[in-house]
């Protein structure tokens, strides 16, 4: 089941856009989301990413598994809706850091963000993203925390850019 919120819904300067705590209902069209950004990443990096099976994306909504079973009450999913239909969705949670170097405080992480194809580019992923970053610091949240492929650009430049993110960290793979 997916996690309810009593926040208020943020409506969108775009007629016909709207931000709201996702429901049991909209677990499919979420994972419809869901598939098209892992085509995405897929082409992107076929070493780490790949299209899982549309159903079992669809049950891992509806079970609340996109978050961690220990903290559904510290987790959120918003979903964008354009004219009564799902055009995309972000997956949100607080979490602190495990590192002892790090200074002791509650972050914002943002987990999954994904609009489909032909509503990108219209303010929609900001929106999402404005309202788990809101979301998380009306929660005791410092920071938001998000990251993305190298080799998504397009992703970088909206986070870096538009929305005000740095690079802090850079993580490194390598296969055994």
């Amino acid at each position: 089941m997916l996690h309810q919120s009593k926040q208020s819904i943020a409506k969108s300067q775009s007629e016909g856009l709207s931000i709201r705590p996702a429901g049991a209902a909209d677990c499919t069209a979420i994972a419809q989301v869901f598939m098209e950004s892992s085509e995405h990443h897929a082409s992107l990096d076929s070493e780490l990413f790949f299209v899982p099976d549309l159903t079992m994306v669809t049950e891992r909504y509806r079970e609340g598994r996109q978050h961690p079973s220990d903290k559904h009450d510290e987790c959120i999913t918003f979903v964008a809706e354009f004219d009564g239909k799902v055009v995309g969705f972000v997956d949100a949670r607080l979490d602190r850091p495990s590192d002892p170097m790090h200074r002791e405080m509650v972050f914002c992480h943002v987990v999954e963000l994904a609009v489909q194809r032909k509503f990108q580019s219209r303010g929609i992923g900001a929106q999402l993203l404005q309202a788990a970053e809101q979301w998380g610091h009306q929660r005791g949240a410092h920071i938001a925390l998000l990251e993305h492929n190298q080799a998504n650009t397009k992703a970088s430049a909206f986070y870096r850019l538009r929305m005000g993110y740095r690079v802090t960290s850079i993580t490194l793979i390598k296969k055994l």
